[in-house]
């Protein structure tokens, strides 16, 4: 069977007779069995997909599927689906099935998507490399001896390494588009509230938000338009009308864009990667748009104030597991306290009780206004800069990531080199606006590079025509 990169392609062979969604289950099934070394799955659905694939082959010959019909996913093992494991690769939840299903993942069920599976990742979230997870790292497709990002990393290589069409990710501070940077394909990450959070698994809830990573952009749109959406089983979730995405991916319009000069200019940025970006920019410039470089301040700033704000929020949201209740219980317990301190340290890995700590400082009573009080406040600072350079540009373009995917265990003695692999990706998450990765390009070691677009809130519709442009612009001179 071909590879298929879109659900168009899909549909189009399964119309014409070509395949049904039982056969196409099977490819993929096939397909995780023989690069099961890839780690990019924790588990498969496989009875369960396959009758989900014969549910909605009757549909299509009935004329009454959903949208999503023909499209198989892999959801990552943050999102809870009622009956299945979810452990958000931790051993604190080793054995926990979820009591009821994600609205993103209810909503997907709903168009008749078909979930082959539950995706590794770094545990609870927390890693740019998916080597924290407690089941071992996901391995990028194009050379398993690098990572493929984090913290999405085995939703990424699933796509990248056609086991599955799409896969559904979440992004706090880029773990969805960096993953996508690092392993070729797309990745998105909308604005905050745009999809209900309810039934993911929360790390640093005034950031998290459900992400889609996809090998094409009308995927990406008709993934949000199904997702999106009010849902009163989560008052942040925005109540704004969902536009039809799908429906709205070409544009002849002439945009201004700037270019953060910042980004360019920091000393930790691949030449490659540079070199890269900006010949997009010159191919924009060239084709008409605006093109202008513009000074965005606070970047030295991003990160400190990222991880001051997302550990402190981890550390109240991940209290939650103690032992008691669900989950892992450490045998060697002797009273409540010991069976609190004794689960905690067996059940959570290293940079998730590393997080915690942090988190637990900042917000002690001594610390407290030195660093999480300014840290809103910086936040604050960098929300309005940023609505600030969106007033006058469509969109902002930078590099995804700083360098192009990283050897494994290369930073795993310095957290500090981790966390600064975030430095281009966090902006959009403290300022809550959407962004989006694409491929643009590739290194002297064939490794992917991305391009990250950010625009104003709730324009998803102009930022994924404008990347849809972008692609095929970039297609059309290759």
């Amino acid at each position: 069977m071909r590879q298929y990169n879109s659900l168009r392609d899909i549909k189009s062979d399964i119309a014409n007779g070509q395949i049904t969604c039982r056969q196409l289950v099977a490819h993929y099934l096939q397909n995780i069995k023989e690069k099961e070394t890839l780690n990019a799955f924790l588990e498969t659905f496989e009875e369960e997909a396959f009758a989900q694939a014969d549910t909605v082959d009757q549909k299509l010959a009935n004329g009454t599927a959903g949208k999503l019909a023909g499209m198989v996913i892999g959801i990552k093992d943050v999102l809870a689906y009622k009956g299945h494991s979810l452990q958000a690769s931790s051993q604190i939840l080793n054995g926990f099935k979820s009591l009821y299903t994600a609205t993103a993942v209810e909503r997907l069920l709903a168009e008749d998507a078909i979930i082959i599976g539950r995706q590794n990742c770094d545990e609870f979230a927390m890693g740019g490399s998916n080597e924290n997870s407690s089941f071992g790292p996901a391995l990028n497709a194009d050379d398993t001896t690098r990572v493929p990002g984090g913290s999405s990393g085995g939703s990424a290589v699933a796509v990248q390494a056609a086991l599955c069409l799409a896969s559904i990710g979440s992004d706090t501070g880029g773990s969805v588009r960096q993953p996508a940077s690092f392993c070729g394909v797309i990745g998105m990450k909308p604005t905050y509230s745009r999809i209900s959070r309810y039934g993911l698994i929360a790390y640093a809830s005034s950031f998290d938000q459900i992400g889609v990573i996809t090998r094409s952009i009308e995927d990406a749109a008709l993934l949000l338009e199904v997702m999106a959406g009010p849902d009163g089983k989560d008052s942040t979730a925005s109540q704004r009308e969902v536009p039809a995405y799908s429906q709205l991916l070409s544009s002849d319009k002439t945009y201004k864009i700037g270019y953060i000069r910042d980004c360019f200019e920091n000393e930790g940025l691949d030449t490659e990667v540079k070199d890269c970006i900006l010949n997009v920019k010159d191919m924009l410039r060239e084709a008409g748009h605006t093109v202008e470089a513009v000074d965005f301040p606070y970047l030295d700033y991003i990160v400190p104030t990222y991880y001051i704000l997302t550990t402190a929020e981890a550390s109240s949201n991940l209290g939650r597991y103690d032992g008691v209740k669900y989950g892992f219980r450490s045998n060697n317990v002797t009273d409540l306290n010991s069976l609190y301190k004794k689960t905690r340290a067996e059940g959570f890995g290293a940079e998730v009780q590393r997080r915690i700590m942090l988190g637990t400082f900042v917000l002690s009573a001594d610390y407290y206004d030195a660093y999480y009080t300014k840290a809103q406040k910086v936040r604050r600072l960098i929300k309005e800069k940023t609505a600030e350079l969106l007033e006058s540009y469509d969109f902002l373009i930078l590099p995804t990531a700083p360098t192009t995917a990283f050897k494994l265990g290369e930073n795993a003695a310095n957290p500090v080199a981790a966390y600064l692999e975030d430095i281009f990706t966090v902006q959009a998450s403290l300022s809550g606006v959407p962004a989006i990765s694409i491929p643009v390009g590739r290194d002297a070691n064939g490794l992917s590079i991305g391009l990250q677009l950010m625009t104003r809130s709730f324009d998803e519709p102009a930022l994924l025509a404008f990347s849809n442009y972008i692609l095929d612009k970039i297609t059309v001179e290759a």
